[in-house]
């Protein structure tokens, strides 16, 4: 899985294949013990990431 970017101990990731799930552009945010998939719009699609850290994605 390709790292996008890291930032503020956020890693932004990308896998390729992921349509099972989920149905939109997104990417996958790893924070502390927290994991998220947010949309390339910004809205969270599933998983939690605490909000200012979710402003900074």
């Amino acid at each position: 899985m390709p790292e996008l970017s890291r930032f503020y101990n956020i890693a932004i990731k990308m896998i390729y294949s992921d349509n099972e799930q989920h149905h939109k552009p997104h990417s996958h945010v790893y924070y502390a013990e927290y994991t998220a998939s947010v949309g390339i719009d910004g809205e969270l699609i599933a998983g939690s990431l605490p909000v200012k850290q979710l402003k900074l994605v």
